[in-house]
Formats: C-alpha cells, structure tokens, sequence
C-alpha cells in the first residue's frame, strides 16, 4: 500500500521505516527541511539501534522517501498516518495537540475520497472526534479516522514493531479496518495479535498501558524503601513477585524512577482527561508524585554516601539518557540528579555513550568525560544512573584505584555488593538490605 506519515520524529521514523521493511511504499513528511536533508543523506536524527540500516535499504530500494511537500505525499496515499509530537503543555500537564491539529488542516485539501486518516500519535480520548470535525469544517467528505496507538520502548523498537504483543486499532467504520489489516498483514505471519476496538477505547487504551507500567516502576521503588528498612533484598522480592504469572517479571526493577518521553508525559495527561471527565485517578496521581520524589531522593542518598554534603566534592555519573540504547533525555532521571548536585556545589563528571550531544544542551556546570574510566578518574564517588551494559562489566578494581573516595552508588542495581567491596569499593545500592544512605 502506499503510506504518507506526517513527522519523522522517533514513533514516525521507526513506524515509517518498518512499514517500509513490509513492503508498503512509504513517504514521510516533515516540515524540517534541515532534517530531511539529513535523513536524504542517510544521517539518523535519533540513535535507535538498527534504524540507519533499515531506512538506508528501503531508502536504496525505493520503498521509503522523505519529503517537506504534504501534499504531494497526501494525493499519493491510501492511508495517512499522523505522527507528530504531543508534549505536555507548560502548567497544566495536557497533551498539547497544535501539531495534530495543524496537521489535520494542512491534509486536508489533499485528501480524496476513501482515504484513512490514522493517529499514530499519542493524544487524549476524543482526539479523533475533534479530527474528524475539523475535516468537516475544512470540506472534506468521506475520510476515515482511525486512531492505531504504538507501543514501542526506546531502545527496542525495531523488534517491538516487528514483534509486538498486540496491535490495536481503534476504527468506526470497515473501511479503516480493513485498510489497517491489509497494512499490518505481513505480521499475521508471526500471529501478532490485532485488537479492533472504537476509537476513543484505543486512544484510552495506550495511556492506560503507560499508566500501569509507571505504577509498576513506583511501586517496585517503594518495595525497595522497605527492603532497606527491614533488612531484606528488593531484588529477590521481585524475582518472587515476578514469577506469578498474574505479575509478571517485567518493570520491576528498582532505580530513580521513570523518565523518557511516554510515562511523564502520558500518565500527566491521562489525569488531565480524569479531571475533565469527573473521575478521580488516585492511584495514577500518587505515582506521579511518588516518581518526582523518587528522583530528589536519590540526591539525597548521593550525599549520605559522602558523609552527609557534596559541597566540594567530585561526583562522577555514569548514564544520562532515561534508558539504555537511547540518546534520549527527555524527563530522564539523570537531569535532576545532575542539576541538584552542581547546585549544592558539587564537582560533577559525566559520561554517556550516546547521549552526550543532547546532555550538553540540557546540562551545564558540568565536565563531560570520553569514557567512564575517566569519569572516575579522582572522584570521592561513582554514581550509576543509566544501566548501559558497558557498565556492566567494569574493571571495578580499576574503578576503585582511580577512585579517591571509594564510594559506589548503585542506582541500577547492577553489581553485587560483595563483588563491589571485594574489589576496595563501599557500595551503595537500591534496596539490597540495610544501608546507611536508605530515606530516614
């Protein structure tokens, strides 16, 4: 079939790409025609592991093209996927929808009669209502408006799209459906599962997923607190809870809390649609709370690990994106830490493998470092932010030597504790027992 996506940001990009990879011959817009240019020259705007190498053979094969012209890429269409971004508004937390709308108004003069128009992006329950009158007030008849939510971790993907657990489709009409079918069949194969709902369920259902998994992620962390409390291991703990198939063993590992593009913002707009309809979401509004004072907390145990203050000392970060195999830093848990730290006057030294360009726009009062040996190299403490697995095999004895004070803050979980101090390491982690830095 032949695709228009409009944006080529991270969910337009990968979904665009991988549409491309079944077969479809694709077209993906965007106003940037700096970033165009970019992607014409086979330069990635995003770090996503194994995206250059699917863009670059779809592009040489003719399946995928970029292109600043709206229109053009429209009138070729059977289907339009809208994938722009939706941040969180300044002050109230809702998803901003400009870009959706601005879109909406800029196809419609080329879109023709049995066209679909698909949200890709993720936008409050009722967002396609709202498309569809604002194609009536522009004059167009017979369109479809189907909302198809992704479910893609950062990081992964390339596989998650090719691989998902499900692909939900929210649709009014057999047309849509059945155009949504023909663009995902090539996965039947793999018996991906579809789900065809109404439209506002599917537009619900992806802030509900994201909301469930940022309570998981709190609750886990809470678990951790007492673990430290109570002298007992929070990693065993979610072995054991994770083990019940009712459970299951997945965003149940302690830390600093949840970042990134999709839980901050979501679970804030999924109360922001709670509060406009009357319903009171408790559960999901502590979480928020608890995940904005996981990430103070975690300065705080920086300080204790130094004797109580950082004023003065040398404070070495390893990770700043939200996550692994990302550059992203969108609200990722490294930005306060790093920013509370420099502002009680510590000295700080960070280095991630990817994310240093969009740090540097993000962070300042910092020394950036070219590898995490050198990070450490005369620091009073290591801190372990972002898991990537080139810190997970350190040469902790070689930490430790270049080390001045010996500390370890584990804020991942990655080493044993006894690995740690055998190598002349004090370590601290997340809720592996008793510990002098664990919340009073």
């Amino acid at each position: 079939m032949r695709i228009a996506m409009i944006g080529t940001g991270y969910v337009g990009l990968v979904s665009g790409a991988c549409f491309a990879d079944f077969g479809h011959r694709v077209c993906c817009v965007d106003k940037d025609a700096a970033k165009i240019d970019r992607l014409n020259d086979g330069i990635m705007p995003i770090w996503e592991p194994g995206l250059e190498a699917i863009v670059k053979a779809n592009a040489e094969r003719g399946r995928l093209t970029f292109a600043t012209d709206v229109r053009a890429a429209v009138e070729e269409a059977e289907a339009v996927f809208i994938a722009v971004g939706t941040p969180a508004r300044r002050g109230d937390g809702h998803a901003d929808l400009t870009y959706v709308f601005a879109a909406v108004r800029e196809l419609a003069s080329a879109l023709k009669p049995g066209m679909v128009v698909v949200t890709k992006s993720t936008v409050p329950v009722g967002t396609g209502d709202q498309i569809e009158a604002i194609l009536r007030e522009e004059g167009v008849a017979d369109v479809s408006v189907a909302s198809n939510p992704e479910f893609l971790r950062e990081g992964a993907a390339i596989a998650d799209f090719k691989h998902p657990d499900r692909i939900v489709v929210g649709a009014e009409d057999e047309r849509s459906q059945h155009v949504l079918r023909e663009i995902y069949r090539p996965l039947f194969l793999n018996r991906a599962p579809i789900l065809i709902t109404g439209r506002r369920t599917a537009e619900l259902t992806k802030y509900a997923a994201n909301a469930f998994l940022a309570v998981k992620i709190s609750f886990i962390n809470e678990m951790a607190d007492l673990c430290e409390a109570v002298d007992a291991d929070v990693q065993d703990v979610a072995r054991g809870i994770g083990l019940d198939n009712r459970i299951g063993p997945k965003f149940l590992h302690a830390g600093p809390g949840y970042g990134g593009s999709c839980f901050p913002k979501d679970t804030l707009a999924l109360l922001q649609t709670a509060d406009a309809s009357g319903v009171d979401q408790r559960i999901v509004r502590t979480t928020v709370a608890v995940n904005d004072r996981r990430k103070e907390q975690m300065v705080e145990r920086v300080a204790r690990a130094l004797g109580g203050e950082v004023s003065g000392k040398r404070v070495s970060v390893l990770g700043l994106a939200f996550k692994p195999n990302t550059d992203d830093m969108r609200e990722a848990p490294a930005i306060p830490i790093v920013k509370a730290l420099v502002e009680r006057g510590a000295k700080v030294t960070a280095f991630d493998p990817v994310a240093r360009e969009q740090a540097e726009q993000i962070l300042t009062g910092l020394t950036f470092a070219n590898d995490a040996y050198a990070a450490a190299e005369g620091a009073d403490a290591l801190v372990i932010v972002t898991e990537w697995d080139e810190f997970r095999a350190l040469d902790l004895e070689r930490i430790a030597a270049s080390l001045r004070g010996k500390v370890l803050v584990d804020l991942r979980n990655v080493y044993d504790r006894n690995e740690a101090e055998e190598a002349g390491l004090t370590y601290y982690g997340i809720g592996r027992g008793r510990s002098d830095i664990a919340p009073a």
